[in-house]
């Protein structure tokens, strides 16, 4: 299927692997070019050049930290006029209600919520004047179905998910979409910490921890980076302009909720 936005210009954050990773590859594929933005240099150039090479789009890296004020600025000035933004940044630790601080919510804020609202204030004029845009915003499962030990990704996410709701339907008639992605249990960096700190909690191995995670999924497994960066890719396709404001689930039927 040709999604209508080969020559179109997207931020990705946190996209040297995970699903950031995968959301790039997925636009690069539909000819999307790509400031590609993570912390670590050495891993993001890396990726980089690999979807460069295996797509011949541009991709441009920024090595910031997208959760400060000055990261977010070098991203900006590197894409320029951009088309598509994606979202994303890693989750706060799991813990105990009791264990979290003023501070620990602070810093959940400004990375989960505070930061991809500032990007999308910095990009939505510049999409409103041109009459097009598209924003996906990463969050997780967890915004529809709250997972305990998680309470400070649920505590941000749903912040901002609470922003998008309004937001998305101000500027839908000026052809900008806004939506959420909301992953379940994924096979990436981050469902090795989760199953990590499961592990521990329970006194049995690390895989032993990720079967039991994944026999609670109806479908069996995790999911994988692919299959989510496909979805990303068609939220911002000209096949989605009639998608706004909406909370998709990408969870293998995880979680049993009907509306």
């Amino acid at each position: 299927m040709d999604l209508g936005i080969a020559g179109k210009r997207a931020i990705v954050c946190a996209g040297s692997r995970g699903l950031g990773r995968g959301c790039a590859e997925a636009l690069a594929g539909a000819g999307v070019d790509i400031v590609l933005n993570a912390r670590g240099a050495e891993a993001l150039g890396q990726t980089a050049h690999e979807i460069a090479a295996a797509t011949g789009v541009s991709v441009i890296p920024v090595a910031a930290d997208i959760t400060t004020a000055e990261g977010r600025a070098r991203v900006l000035e590197a894409a320029g006029s951009v088309d598509i933004l994606v979202n994303n940044a890693g989750g706060p630790p799991p813990g105990l209600w009791s264990d979290w601080s003023r501070d620990d919510f602070i810093s959940a804020l400004d990375a989960n919520m505070l930061a991809p609202i500032a990007m999308m204030q910095a990009v939505l004029p510049g999409m409103i004047e041109r009459g097009w845009g598209r924003v996906v915003n990463i969050t997780s499962a967890a915004v529809r179905s709250p997972i305990a030990q998680l309470g400070l990704s649920n505590t941000a996410r749903t912040g901002l998910t609470g922003f998008v709701a309004g937001t998305s339907r101000q500027v839908a008639g000026q052809g900008v979409v806004i939506n959420n992605l909301l992953p379940g249990l994924h096979a990436t960096d981050r469902a090795v910490s989760l199953d990590t700190a499961a592990a521990k909690a329970q006194g049995i191995t690390v895989e032993a921890a990720a079967a039991r995670r994944a026999a609670g999924i109806p479908v069996g497994r995790y999911g994988t980076t692919e299959e989510f960066g496909a979805t990303c890719a068609f939220l911002c396709s000209r096949y989605a302009g009639f998608i706004v404001g909406q909370n998709i689930m990408l969870d293998g039927g995880a979680a049993n909720i009907s509306i």
